[in-house]
């Protein structure tokens, strides 16, 4: 062996398998050096005593060079002391051939103070390279070094740790697996770093997932863990993410979802990350909500249509059988090899149940062979159907049977806890919930769970200490531990499929009367208020398994309908929909259809549909409804005036603007009547009205309306109240569309500042005031950038509410118009076509606003030179929304407008002369002599005589026109100065629903 200092030397580098990035980085730096390396993995088989194993290290040339952690110490089942006599004893008497480094801030063994290890432990690489050298006694070589090198990552934990399960200390093997897991997601080009670990329920998903955050964290600054038993849970939990990263989104899950979604995209503010979705089998939408960008995304799953997605599945196998048997012995150290492989052996290598047979066997003095004895002859009749434990051996499921027939006996508070959370949803369980209740509110014999802590505390202790669930992270991420109220558990589907059917049916009915009793007590019983939203979404699984569909009793409907309005307000569509088809199919069989609660439901489920783009199905259910009430003999009028309210909604999406504007009427009445003109719902008809008015191009009516609402409200309720600003926006709206646009400037500027103050400047509503006040500027002439604020704004819309929502698709549509008319014609293109798409696959072909997209695309076309094929499409459009709307509705005299600039291009000048004629006698009529719309006609006219060779009439209409455009609009207006170029004026369609 070389001396120190002097000359090359030989390093034998031993670390443990998941430490490899280190291991290759010492090698590294030594050979840089001179030395040369040799790396070796510490993986010794538990039959071969440490004295040994560290022995045979030292066959090789050469220093020994440990690199320890605190899992190095854990490898292979040792007996108490093993460790800290082999230290003492071989490693002692070779000291001059061994040295460590030391990769864990926690306490070590007081034995390895003879490897004097070095820390490296949270430093830099030029720090930890000069540790490195001087524990070895080496200088810095005079050659000149390799290229420098990066450290593997600081054992800093990430700056975002996100409810990751707390370490397993017990976990066994899986080393391989784990590495190679961890070479896939680093080598993926960036976008394609998702694996799925597929695998039977009991295999070892979430562990394995755990156990990989836990090994690797400091490859990441973000590990976030996403509960994904259910999509609204998954999405809850995803949206949380946004305030940990700072993100400035709204209160809505979906707002939340899509803010991190882009924040991960962009690597801003972090790019290594780590999303764990933990038990997403339900892949319906997955695509939506899988992110993407330069971190990595990990999945647990059973189902196997992932290998249809952009993932690379990974097949999670049992334990091998020296897995199964390292387990069983470090947990339960009296048994033998052989009864450890015994038991592997009968139990299938199956994690779940060499978890609960370590337990059984580590606690009691039960012998193995009376043990193996009881789970190959036990006979439970509850167990004789083993449907739906997806292909886990009877065995595994008899062994479970014996642990909680054993902890009957000597622990029945603990059976008695356990067998309540069969009565929640497996997964996470609020199980603390629990203790909010009044010993009184309780079963008989269930009244400790509210009394005794004691009893509570031991039988939950018993309960993780046996492998039957563990404790939930959540309430331990500030930093303290949760009260008993806070409590929570994780509960694997499996134990608790076992036990359910274990619990007789008077337990399990006893058990859920007290789920459906908590379930009222922790209804929070304002889902309008967003802070609230998190409670809500840890309630919402456990109505199914609770009998709390079917209940009769009224605080729980109540609380139901509380978790559908939650649903609607948060923004959680989809799972609105799925809960409100479940509580009618129990309801149904409780209530008549004209029933209080139905009419409640029904009021909440076609809300629901309505904003998740259902509006015939929406209508369907409405219509119903109100002509139950209306042919039933005593209908309550609040009830046939919410539901007509309803259908109007309905009637306005279907693009049934008539029929809506006449039910609306009928709401208003009758709340005057009813509840008197300063009611809440009342000023809601009255808003709603103005709606209506504003779709059937009634504007000036509808400002009227809209003004009183606004001044109604603004006096009743506050200036800032969010309602008071939803009328202030429809009052600029209508402002903007009788054309008084600096009018209509100024009352949204003011509105702005308030939307940002009250709600912020993510909210949907802040983003719909902030598109009104673009299409404002615009049309008052604004000189500023208005397509960079568009764009921006777009991202901003599109992070809220996705790229295929209502919102977001009106906005593509005027961005495409602006785009269109300052040139950008293959922005515009695309833009516009983008927004015809997605109209028409929203609202129906025939919808009115799906014709008028027609005119928009007309105009591209036009500007492209393609005359022809605009005249279609305007004529198209002319056509539709005449027999739809009738002649005289704004929407149907701007395609006209078009429609006359189409045909004089083409040459067809005196049918377009004709039809200019006629538009401007309508717009005089609908829109009034000054209206900037009216006076583009009369340009268009003029154009059109002029074209004619009718120079005398064309001269004095024109002249008439840019006079009243340069009073209303003045000189210096883009309209006022574009007629006086003689540009032919066009019409923008403009989407909304009022």
């Amino acid at each position: 062996m070389a001396t120190q200092g002097q000359g090359s030397e030989h390093f034998v580098v031993v670390f443990a398998g998941y430490h490899r990035p280190w291991a290759t980085w010492i090698g590294h730096r030594l050979e840089s050096h001179g030395h040369r390396v040799t790396l070796q993995r510490w993986d010794p088989r538990r039959e071969v005593p440490l004295e040994t194993a560290l022995g045979d290290l030292l066959l090789a040339s050469g220093r020994i060079l440990l690199v320890l952690s605190d899992w190095f110490f854990q490898l292979g089942p040792r007996r108490e002391g093993e460790w800290s006599e082999a230290l003492r004893g071989v490693v002692a008497a070779n000291a001059q051939r061994f040295a460590a480094v030391n990769l864990t801030n926690r306490t070590l063994l007081p034995a390895t103070a003879v490897l004097e290890p070095v820390d490296l432990w949270s430093v830099g690489a030029q720090e930890a390279e000069r540790r490195l050298l001087s524990r070895l006694g080496l200088p810095a070589s005079g050659r000149r070094p390799c290229p420098p090198r990066p450290a593997p990552a600081s054992q800093r934990p990430p700056a975002v740790w996100g409810e990751v399960p707390r370490r397993n200390v017990r976990f066994t093997g899986r080393d391989d697996l784990l590495n190679s897991l961890q070479q896939h997601l680093m080598d993926a080009e960036q976008g394609t770093a998702v694996v799925t670990l597929l695998g039977m329920s009991g295999i070892g998903k979430t562990q394995m997932a755990a156990e990989y955050a836990h090994r690797f964290s400091s490859d990441y600054d973000v590990v976030w863990w996403v509960n994904s038993d259910t999509r609204g849970t998954l999405r809850e939990r995803l949206g949380e993410l946004a305030p940990e990263l700072g993100l400035a989104s709204g209160s809505e899950p979906g707002e939340r979802i899509r803010a991190v979604g882009e924040a991960l995209r962009r690597g801003d503010p972090y790019g290594r990350w780590l999303i764990v979705f933990d038990g997403w089998d339900d892949i319906d939408g997955a695509e939506d909500l899988l992110p993407e960008g330069p971190g990595h995304v990990l999945i647990t799953s059973r189902n196997r249509s992932w290998n249809d997605s952009r993932t690379t599945l990974v097949e999670v196998p049992g334990f091998d059988r020296h897995e199964s048997t390292g387990y069983l012995m470090r947990r339960a150290p009296r048994i033998t090899a052989d009864q450890a492989d015994e038991v592997a052996a009968e139990l299938g290598d199956i994690p779940l149940a060499l978890v609960q047979a370590a337990a059984w066997l580590g606690e009691s003095d039960m012998d193995v062979t009376d043990y193996l004895r009881m789970v190959r002859d036990g006979e439970l009749s509850e167990l004789a159907d083993q449907s739906g434990f997806d292909g886990v051996p009877r065995s595994s499921l008899t062994s479970w049977s014996i642990l909680i027939n054993r902890l009957r006996e000597s622990q029945p508070h603990a059976v008695e806890l356990l067998s309540l959370c069969t009565s929640f949803a497996p997964g996470r369980i609020p199980i603390g919930l629990v203790r909010h209740l009044a010993a009184a509110d309780l079963p008989e014999g269930l009244g400790w769970l509210a009394t005794d802590l004691a009893g509570w505390t031991r039988a939950l202790d018993t309960l993780v200490n046996y492998s039957v669930f563990t404790r939930d992270t959540r309430s331990a991420l500030a930093g303290e531990e949760p009260g008993p109220e806070q409590e929570s558990v994780h509960m694997h589907r499996i134990v608790h499929d076992i036990v359910g059917r274990l619990t007789s049916p008077e337990d399990r009915r006893r058990h859920r009367e007290v789920v459906r009793r908590m379930l009222v007590a922790a209804d929070p019983g304002n889902p309008q208020d967003s802070r609230l939203w998190p409670r809500y979404a840890e309630l919402l699984p456990h109505l199914e398994p609770s009998g709390a569909l079917g209940s009769r009793d009224d605080r729980v409907q109540e609380t139901i309908l509380n978790l559908l309005r939650y649903c609607f307000r948060s923004g959680e569509f989809r799972t609105g929909v799925e809960l409100a088809d479940q509580v009618r199919e129990h309801w149904s069989e409780l209530f008549p259809p004209e029933h209080p609660r139905m009419v409640e439901l029904t009021t909440q489920q076609g809300n629901i549909l309505r904003a998740y783009g259902g509006f015939r199905a929406a209508y369907e259910l409405d219509r119903e409804l109100l002509d139950r009430l209306r042919a039933a003999p005593a209908t309550d009028p609040t009830h046939l005036m919410t539901a007509t309210s309803c259908l109007a909604a309905d009637q306005r999406y279907l693009g049934q603007f008539s029929e809506a504007l006449q039910a609306q009427r009928e709401v208003l009445e009758t709340a005057l009547e009813l509840l008197g003109p300063d009611d809440y719902l009342t000023l809601l008809a009255q808003h709603n009205l103005g709606a209506g008015l504003r779709l059937l191009g009634r504007y000036a009516e509808a400002y009227e309306v809209d003004l009183e609402t606004l001044r109604k409200r603004e006096s009743l309720l506050r200036a800032r109240h969010a309602t008071t600003l939803v009328s202030g926006i429809a009052c600029a709206r209508d402002l903007r569309l009788m054309g008084r646009y600096r009018d209509a400037l100024a009352r949204q500027e003011l509105g702005m500042r308030l939307h940002v103050q009250v709600l912020g400047p993510q909210h949907p509503q802040t983003l719909r005031a902030r598109h009104n006040l673009v299409l404002c500027e615009r049309r008052a002439g604004a000189l500023q950038d208005v397509g960079g604020v568009m764009a921006s704004l777009l991202d901003q819309t599109e992070q809220v509410h996705g790229r295929r929502h209502y919102a977001t698709i009106c906005l593509v549509v005027d961005y495409g118009n602006y785009a269109r008319e300052h040139g950008d014609l293959g922005q515009a293109r695309d833009l516009i076509a983008e927004g015809e798409n997605g109209l028409r696959e929203l609202l129906g072909p025939a919808h009115p606003i799906s014709t008028g997209m027609l005119s928009n695309t007309g105009l591209v076309l036009q500007a492209a030179g393609e005359r022809a094929e605009a005249l279609t499409m305007f004529e198209a459009a002319l056509a539709g929304l005449t027999a739809t709307l009738g002649p005289d509705h704004p929407w149907v005299l701007g395609c006209a407008l078009n429609a006359a600039a189409g045909r004089n291009f083409t040459g067809r000048l005196d049918s377009a002369q004709e039809l200019s004629r006629d538009t401007l006698r309508r717009a005089r009529h609908a829109l009034g002599e000054d209206h900037p719309f009216t006076l583009s006609c009369e340009v268009a006219l003029a154009m059109d005589l002029r074209a004619l060779r009718e120079h005398e009439e064309a001269g004095k209409v024109e002249e008439g026109a840019l006079q009243r455009l340069t009073r209303t609009l003045g000189a210096q207006h883009p309209h006022t100065l574009a007629a006086r170029q003689r540009m032919r004026p066009y019409w923008d369609f403009e989407p909304y629903m009022g």
